[in-house]
């Protein structure tokens, strides 16, 4: 079985985004738990979830956070495991200063980030980590890339036959 996958949000309002990684991660039957925890309102707590992280069986943090976006910098900090961060699109900057906080780490503490809203792809960047490890995990993603492109060939015949009837 997979390791579980924390995932972290700063608010629950960031929760509408977050269920579309929660949603492809329950697809890859990876194992998740939930939390919200504020970098800046709950310190203590995200400190003692990264530390603790790996010894409760987690292989891969992702953290939600809009504005200052803290977040995954901080879980970060206090763990060696890979953490994703998913910069939260708010009205103010729409997202941007979510995004630059999330991306811009200082050297030795890395943080992978995804597109402003991409929970999605969080979730299927941490089952790519989790693979490594997992071949059953690996074939899914197989698979699913592998699903894709047939998607794509189906989109492109369709294309080529309306240009044709032109």
């Amino acid at each position: 079985m997979s390791k579980k996958v924390a995932v972290i949000m700063g608010s629950d309002s960031d929760f509408p985004i977050v269920q579309n990684a929660l949603t492809k991660l329950k697809s890859f039957g990876i194992p998740y738990e939930v939390h919200v925890i504020s970098a800046h309102r709950t310190p203590v707590a995200a400190a003692l979830i990264a530390k603790k992280a790996e010894e409760n069986g987690f292989g891969v943090i992702i953290a939600a956070a809009g504005k200052a976006a803290h977040l995954a910098g901080v879980l970060a900090s206090y763990t060696i495991l890979p953490v994703i961060g998913i910069p939260v699109k708010s009205n103010a900057l729409d997202g941007m200063d979510a995004l630059l906080s999330t991306v811009q780490m200082p050297p030795g503490i890395p943080v992978a980030t995804v597109a402003i809203d991409g929970a999605a792809n969080a979730a299927i960047l941490a089952a790519q980590i989790l693979a490594l490890s997992d071949p059953v995990l690996a074939e899914d993603l197989h698979q699913m890339k592998s699903d894709m492109a047939d998607g794509v060939k189906k989109k492109d015949a369709a294309v080529q036959k309306m240009a044709e009837e032109l």
